[in-house]
């Protein structure tokens, strides 16, 4: 599998302000917030969950004793907590974020990467609507995905995941060409958008329809597909064709 850790900003104009901030905002829900996964009542009263939406109504559950069939040992399942919020705005705060420093640290990666570009062509405040845009549709996929097959009803998701699909369709939309530098093993490569991208939804579609057959991953791939698809279209209606030229730097930087 290629993992791409950066790509060829040459043709930036801007510096991507809100990608920052985007960042920023995401590690210090994790790290202030979440404290780092461990807060688990704030973690599940501001995640999504796909009954809470389909309901309208805020879901408290207690929690559940349950037994790891591997090892014997008894774990304590936390409950559904309080919303203190309207629950359709979890599907914005979910968005940052994270279940763990892997769950946080690939995701942040993939904005870091793909974003600024899409940041350059649309301007901050554009680019701004269409993240929290796609990741709203996406969420929306999950939610509906779930409640067709009735599998984690009542599991709160988080993750910047879905929006962050929805700005790869943007990428592979409008920079099919442009190249990405992989992992390939051990290997650093060149290789074009379209072949990252492109394996990345394939995988994501392959797992999302083993999961619809019964496999429990504990990914939300429809939110991953869904994010991916609402940002290849939408970029179109966004996208007013041409790159922002505003200069904020003599030179060019790379990711």
């Amino acid at each position: 599998m290629l993992f791409p850790i950066s790509d060829d900003n040459s043709d930036r104009h801007i510096t991507p302000l809100v990608t920052y901030l985007l960042i920023a905002a995401n590690i210090a829900v994790f790290v202030l917030l979440q404290k780092f996964g461990t807060d688990i009542g704030f973690t599940y009263a501001f995640s999504t969950v796909p009954g809470e939406i389909m309901s309208g109504t805020d879901l408290v559950t207690p929690g559940q004793l349950v037994v790891d069939p591997a090892t014997g040992q008894q774990l304590q399942i936390p409950g559904l907590q309080p919303t203190p919020i309207p629950v359709w705005l979890t599907m914005i705060t979910s968005m940052f974020m994270h279940g763990s420093i892997a769950h946080i640290g690939g995701n942040m990666l993939y904005l870091w990467i793909f974003g600024d570009n899409i940041e350059n062509r649309l301007g901050h405040v554009k680019y701004l609507w269409f993240y929290l845009l796609c990741g709203i549709i996406a969420s929306l996929c999950h939610v509906f995905t779930t409640y067709f097959t009735g599998n984690g009803i009542d599991t709160p998701s988080l993750g910047a995941s879905g929006a962050i699909s929805g700005v790869l369709g943007a990428y592979l939309r409008l920079f099919p060409r442009k190249r990405v530098n992989a992992l390939l093993g051990w290997m650093l490569i060149p290789v074009p958008a379209l072949v990252v991208l492109g394996l990345w939804i394939v995988f994501q579609i392959i797992s999302g329809v083993g999961m619809l057959g019964g496999a429990e991953t504990g990914v939300a791939y429809a939110a991953h597909i869904g994010g991916f698809i609402a940002g290849y279209i939408l970029i179109g209606f966004f996208d007013s064709g041409e790159p922002q030229k505003t200069v904020n730097s003599p030179y060019h930087q790379r990711s």
